[in-house]
């Protein structure tokens, strides 16, 4: 009877271990894919990214989970079709367990710690959840990271191809100190011109850099008849209107919501030092993020507005950049101190880099039209992407609400004429109607 007893013991051991053996299938939502793009830009507040370069880094990892994900989804269209170099990533093998949505989230994991300088914070994060799969389903976890990894080799590949790290050892900026209508370096911290080479990166989808350049700015001239100097004194006359009741009124609060300046520097004393913050970019990342859950997007739909947003970001920085050193034009903060108010400074403290066109003009233009065509006309929202760097919500009726008002926020803060900003605008629906376009 005790020799039964032991065995039956052992046969009901050996039967709850094969239950606990049974592996459940690796659910990926399309939150998961929300917290990872805002780790990323977590990790690029840290960093210290550029706009410009903020724009590459969230791009190559959502073509990475768009790519994976579209091989099984005909409702949309790979992007090899339309994007410039990009070659068909290769096939996930149909005889393996592999999950897609575990491997495009891998890949996006993996490419995103490319382009980083604090690798460790991705890390982190990644190695936990890799923990975390493996303990659910071995198998479907192994081979699905093994699939994303052959898919990361193709995107990095292609990757390495954008110029990128040839512009990194190209010549700084030279200021013409001869010219007074060239930009000239600003207070507080007088940086150098960040990216004087981005025009030189491969596009994602615009065939050049200047497919859509924009009229020349006016003219300069300081003639108070001129039109440059009229549009020099509306800046200045803006600002004292919108601070005579110090910083409560609603177009300070505008210039502050859009401010998205990674560069901002601090004096204290003897000591200077930098505020971080989210780039323009990453601020229509956060909205892409706001609309999908609205919307209650599956996990297709999700990383497709993710990745067509961001590709408009990049490219709208691409063309905008283009212009930038081209035109070369001077801040208005410069003129109005040499010409108008040796005291005066502007609301918001102005970015390290010439002037026309204005840089968030023409991406929230870029961004706003395809999330339009995503999530369609008068799609109303509640804006909280600044809210962790204590500024309040705003809300809007459609995402072209949005852009007019970041656009026109650049006039307010005293860092753009309106040319730079109305016709930033306009060149970013251009390349934003372009792409809608290309890619469906």
């Amino acid at each position: 009877m005790k020799y039964f007893n032991y065995f039956s013991f052992l046969l009901l051991v050996s039967f709850f271990s094969s239950c606990n053996l049974k592996s459940e299938p690796i659910i990926i939502s399309s939150e998961d894919f929300h917290l990872q793009v805002d780790k990323l830009s977590d990790v690029m507040v840290h960093d210290i990214f550029s706009p410009p370069v903020a724009s590459r880094v969230f791009a190559y990892p959502n073509v990475a989970a768009y790519e994976i994900l579209v091989q099984k989804d005909s409702a949309y269209t790979t992007l090899s079709n339309a994007v410039t170099g990009l070659k068909a990533i290769p096939k996930a093998n149909e005889t393996e367990p592999i999950n897609l949505k575990l491997s495009a989230l891998i890949a996006h994991m993996e490419i995103s710690k490319m382009l980083v300088f604090s690798e460790d914070r991705i890390d982190v994060v990644k190695d936990s959840l890799f923990v975390k799969w493996e303990d659910i389903n071995e198998k479907e976890f192994v081979a699905s990271k093994k699939y994303a990894l052959e898919v990361v080799g193709h995107i990095k590949s292609w990757m390495d191809k954008d110029n990128y790290n040839q512009t990194r050892t190209m010549e700084k900026f030279t200021v013409d100190t001869d010219d007074p209508s060239r930009w000239q370096p600003t207070p507080p911290a007088y940086m150098e011109g960040i990216e004087p080479h981005w025009g030189k990166i491969r596009p994602f989808l615009l065939e050049t850099p200047d497919q859509f350049k924009p009229i020349p700015p006016p003219k300069f001239s300081l003639d108070k008849n001129s039109d440059f100097f009229k549009e020099l004194l509306e800046v200045y006359t803006i600002s004292e209107e919108i601070t005579k009741e110090g910083d409560a009124s609603e177009e300070v609060a505008i210039a502050q919501f859009w401010d998205c300046n990674p560069f901002v520097t601090v004096t204290r004393g003897h000591f200077m030092f930098a505020t971080k913050k989210i780039s323009p970019g990453a601020h229509w990342i956060g909205i892409v993020k706001i609309a999908a859950k609205k919307a209650d997007a599956n996990f297709m739909e999700t990383v497709n507005a993710y990745t067509k947003t961001s590709l408009a970001i990049a490219d709208a920085f691409i063309s905008c950049w283009d212009e930038k050193y081209r035109s070369n034009l001077i801040r208005p903060e410069t003129l109005i101190n040499q010409n108008i108010d040796g005291d005066w400074v502007p609301i918001l403290q102005t970015p390290p880099f010439p002037e026309y066109t204005s840089g968030h003009s023409v991406v929230s233009g870029a961004a706003s039209t395809v999330l339009t065509s995503i999530f369609g006309d008068n799609f109303s929202f509640d804006d909280d992407t600044e809210v962790p760097f204590g500024l309040p919500i705003r809300s809007f009726d459609s995402f072209s609400d949005a852009a007019g008002e970041a656009a026109i926020s650049r006039m307010y803060g005293g860092i753009h004429y309106r040319s730079a900003v109305d016709l930033g605008l306009k060149q970013g629906k251009e390349i934003g109607t372009y792409i809608n376009q290309l890619i469906r």
